[in-house]
């Protein structure tokens, strides 16, 4: 009777439209693995989900030029581009399978299942997995992927009874549902929330930070300048710069949180509590911070103030000695809870700046983009080489025997920052009306202060510029010049003198590998 039937029906030939199908089958079946995976995640460790462990993995092999470029050019948003790049990238793949899987269903299958294995394998193997559960949200997904790109292909693969024609209907209810459950489940694990999220924005909102034993000077008469455009003395939260290596932003339940202190010149090794840091003598302090990726004139800089303790206090009772007093370790690596290495000169922390293990900024307690519960702050140093966010170990060794993280990338193992000036007003390419202008904008030299600005219009003399009362030797300090615009296309130009007496280069340099330098300049047409 089979045999009789089967002669009955025209044999089955997948057509054009068929396989634009099975395209459409594979990209679904990758949405549906997708969303299953960070459905697992969720529950698992939002990390662990298979396009941040990939895009993980990714920026860990991307060479340091490649990476210093995406942040010239996409800014803070270079993290979504590569997540962007990896769906792209992936969405062709997975076309490209549902178009083998509807001439060879098995082989495309098994690519899908590859896929799961590749995204598994970057979960377990990143710096901060410490479970194979890691990698269970993408074997999870591809299992999911596999049954549907099967069950899919199926229906393409099936002719309606009497007829040579794909069953396209049952193909396309099994997709439409398949995806709208996904998105469904998507959803109810957003609203619902991962527990580690859940439990760490709790424990942020219930932490009450400190009244500082030393508390931050009042900000002087005079810091803020009064001018339209210009940078605020303290950057809020909301604004001030980020930029790091982390796909997903670490939530840390400050409940569980633990600061490992160990190593060479160490007596005995501690852990910490943030309770027992915050019962510690808390200072206050406005420092500025600068990212070494920052080109001149760029962005990724700004002011806050900063509640913590004093680094060198609680290294000091540990037994801690700087290498000028006979100490063995000169480097400091703090370890970030996403496997971030930052190391630091011990020398410099210990020397009587005010280095800081902060867990307050701007009155409130440490955003998670800006490393709750407690990230590290030394004045003077660029950010890659002292401002560990979301620390959660401190080991003393040497340079000899350790490369932090971004050295091997090409970086230097050691980065004061550098003497610099910024024109924040007006702006590039501005037009402003003939008469007076304001050119006004921020200069820094943390630890060592800025003494003097100066601005250049066109190829004239140099002209002082009035500066903004100073904070602190550690904060960026405001300037602005009152200049008689004449109607034309003029450059402006500013460099600054730092507290040492030492003027800012003219010739621009890359910012690898130890910062860029040189005079900003902004071209204008007044009107």
């Amino acid at each position: 009777m089979n045999a009789t039937r089967a002669a009955r029906e025209p044999e089955y030939t997948p057509t054009r439209t068929d396989r634009l199908l099975a395209a459409v089958g594979g990209l679904v079946a990758a949405y549906v693995s997708l969303a299953v995976a960070d459905l697992v995640a969720s529950r698992v460790r939002p990390e662990a989900a298979p396009v941040p462990a990939v895009g993980g993995a990714v920026v860990d092999r991307t060479p340091a030029a490649l990476k210093d470029w995406a942040i010239r050019t996409f800014g803070e948003s270079d993290k979504a581009v590569l997540q962007l790049g990896i769906l792209v990238l992936l969405g062709l793949l997975a076309a490209a399978i549902g178009v083998l899987a509807l001439r060879h269903r098995a082989l495309g299958a098994a690519a899908v299942g590859a896929f799961g294995l590749l995204g598994a394998l970057a979960a377990v193997t990143r710096p901060d997995s410490d479970s194979a559960l890691d990698a269970v949200p993408s074997l999870v997904g591809a299992v999911v992927g596999v049954v549907l790109l099967y069950v899919l292909t199926g229906r393409l693969l099936t002719p309606r009874p009497g007829t040579a024609r794909a069953d396209r209907r049952g193909f396309l209810i099994v997709a439409a549902s398949a995806g709208l459950a996904a998105t469904g489940a998507a959803a109810l694990g957003r609203a619902v929330g991962s527990p580690v999220e859940t439990n760490a924005s709790a424990s942020r909102a219930a932490l009450r930070l400190p009244r500082p034993a030393s508390p931050a000077p009042p900000m002087p008469a005079g810091a803020q300048l009064r001018v339209p455009g210009i940078s605020p003395f303290l950057t809020p939260n909301r604004d001030f710069y980020r930029v790091d290596t982390a796909l997903v932003v670490p939530k840390v339940d400050a409940d569980r949180w633990r600061l490992r202190l160990h190593g060479s010149g160490v007596r005995e090794e501690r852990t910490f509590t943030l309770r027992e840091l915050t019962a510690r003598r808390v200072v206050e302090r406005d420092i500025t911070l600068a990212c070494v990726s920052n080109e001149v004139g760029g962005p990724y800089v700004g002011n806050a103030r900063w509640l913590g303790i004093h680094l060198a206090d609680l290294l000091r009772e540990a037994g801690v000695r700087p290498p000028s007093e006979g100490g063995t370790a000169d480097q400091l690596v703090a370890r970030s809870v996403d496997g971030m290495t930052i190391g630091t000169p011990v020398e410099e922390v210990m020397d009587g700046r005010d280095a800081l293990l902060a867990f307050g900024m701007n009155g409130e307690p440490l955003p998670f983009t800006h490393g709750f519960p407690v990230r590290m702050i030394v004045p003077g140093l660029f950010g890659y080489v002292s401002a560990c966010k979301w620390i959660e170990s401190i080991e003393l060794t040497t340079f000899d025997a350790y490369d932090a993280y971004w050295v091997p990338r090409g970086w230097a193992a050691e980065a004061p920052v550098k003497t610099q000036s910024r024109i924040d007003t007006p702006r590039p390419l501005g037009r402003p009306a003939a008469g007076t202008v304001m050119i006004a904008g921020v200069a820094w030299a943390q630890h060592r202060g800025i003494t003097r600005v100066e601005v250049r219009v066109d190829d004239g003399p140099w002209r002082d510029a009035r500066l903004a009362a100073e904070d602190s030797r550690d904060t960026w300090r405001q300037w602005a010049y009152p200049w008689e615009a004449a109607p034309g296309r003029h450059t402006l130009t500013v460099r600054a003198t730092d507290g040492t007496g030492a003027t800012q280069p003219e010739q621009r340099t890359d910012t690898m590998p130890d910062g860029a330098q040189g005079w900003h300049s902004v071209v204008v047409t007044v009107e």
